[in-house]
């Protein structure tokens, strides 16, 4: 009697904003365990949507509702098909094959898989001195206020099972979607785990992210959530 295993199916979201030059890179790496992959574009004026079908010729694009990551995520969700969904940026910073660890995570009954920078084998090419510090004060103020153990918090590259977004209730619009979601699990009970993750420099370009703008709104985020 032969067996088949099913493996739970992937959908592997990329939120995009004018990235024409970084797409095809991250899309040409992603691995054969995304049953699908939704690039989100982001009201790009650029040719990001043309070279990402060209890429990925069954690649699926939705134009996201609303402005800025969160939005662009939580579009993403509400489009992703697959059992566990893994988010990764668009510009090339993150290297697509470690998609293959956040699966892994997730087989192993894990809700949660949040990449960190910090952890061994993880590392940045791209956190400066500022950064560095911004991120460390507010992982400390997240583990003292929810009595949780993350190493790394303001990082976009994470895996979660589809069917524990319902228990999020995410609202948020920009960056500090990654804190809310963190922050969500914990009150949710869910399981979560951290996986090495190496954050390289993006291939072309200049970063979407403005440090205090998008620092401000975490901090607001968490203000309002003590």
């Amino acid at each position: 009697i032969t067996v088949q295993v099913v493996r739970p199916s992937v959908s592997v979201i990329v939120p995009a904003m004018n990235e024409e030059d970084n797409i095809g890179w991250v899309l040409a790496r992603i691995p054969s365990c995304a049953s699908e992959v939704i690039v989100v574009d982001g009201y790009s004026t650029d040719r990001t949507v043309e070279v990402a079908r060209a890429s990925l010729p069954d690649v699926v694009v939705v134009q996201q509702r609303g402005r800025g990551k969160g939005a662009a995520l939580r579009t993403g969700f509400e489009r992703a098909t697959g059992d566990y969904i893994v988010a990764l940026d668009a510009d090339g910073s993150m290297e697509p094959g470690e998609i293959e660890y956040y699966v892994a995570a997730l087989e192993q009954g894990y809700d949660l898989v949040k990449g960190s920078r910090c952890l061994r084998s993880g590392g940045s090419l791209d956190l400066t001195w500022f950064r560095r510090f911004g991120n460390s004060a507010l992982v400390g103020t997240v583990n003292l206020m929810w009595g949780s153990a993350f190493s790394d918090l303001c990082y976009g590259y994470f895996g979660l099972r589809r069917d524990k977004l319902a228990k999020l209730g995410l609202t948020s619009g920009g960056f500090e979607i990654e804190t809310e979601i963190a922050v969500r699990a914990i009150e949710a009970g869910l399981r979560i785990a951290e996986v090495p993750s190496v954050e390289l420099l993006r291939q072309h370009g200049i970063s979407n992210l403005n440090v205090w703008t998008d620092g401000w709104k975490i901090v607001r985020f968490l203000r309002q959530h003590l």
